[in-house]
């Protein structure tokens, strides 16, 4: 005879917070891909945090990973993907890929996803998460500030974090005229701007899409100069 317990329902509560996430956070802010949606409801983010961090995981703030360094918050990464409007089987590049998680809800929109990363700690768990939950995404590790010009050009690059400025050896990856490079491009003080960014034959230029804030990528930071 079974008892009272074994009747009770078992809750999936990684499940509900994911519903919750993109209820509450994602589709009250402008988000209305349904595959950026469907992406974001079935991927396992805990998977893709510190295991002392799993709490934070669905929470609507940037993740600190350490060094520096975060997993970006939710509502910013998507409408980020959003404005990328990415298409089945284009190339992309998410720049500064940390533990995956970006790279593995773009992948599930179509595109063939490099995912590029320099910290060992952020590679590890990145292998790990993706193996299981995005195995399509090629993670490659190297510079950032170089990118990985052996998949250009590329038809979308993401640039996962704040910077002062694009690279210029990134903005080279770009593909002309068609590509969209999207980021977060910080100002003065605590402002910043997410940008949606085309390559044309006179450089790369940029529009702003909507107001944010986000950590600056440390190694993207630019190099203070001395004044003598």
């Amino acid at each position: 005879m079974a008892s009272p317990t074994d009747e009770l329902p078992v809750l999936d509560y990684h499940a509900d917070a994911r519903k919750r996430m993109v209820d509450s956070q994602i589709r009250p802010n402008k988000v209305n891909d349904p595959r950026l949606l469907a992406a974001m409801r079935s991927l396992p983010r805990e998977r893709f945090v510190p295991a002392a961090l799993e709490p934070l995981a669905y929470s609507d703030e940037d993740v600190p990973l350490g060094r520096g360094r975060v997993m970006m918050e939710p509502m910013v990464l998507a409408r980020l993907l959003q404005f990328a409007a990415p298409q089945d089987g284009e190339r992309a590049l998410i720049v500064g890929a940390g533990t995956g998680y970006g790279a593995a809800v773009l992948s599930q929109c179509g595109p063939q996803v490099t995912a590029l990363e320099e910290d060992p700690a952020l590679l590890d768990l990145a292998q790990g998460a993706l193996g299981a939950e995005a195995p399509a995404v090629r993670l490659v590790s190297g510079p950032l500030s170089a990118g990985w010009p052996a998949g250009a050009p590329y038809d979308i690059i993401v640039i996962e974090g704040a910077v002062h400025a694009v690279p210029p050896a990134i903005a080279a990856q770009l593909k002309e005229e068609s590509g969209r490079l999207v980021t977060v491009l910080t100002g003065t003080g605590r402002t910043a701007q997410a940008v949606l960014a085309q390559r044309t034959p006179g450089g790369l230029v940029s529009r702003p899409v909507f107001d944010c804030a986000t950590p600056a990528l440390p190694s993207l930071r630019p190099i203070p100069e001395f004044v003598f």
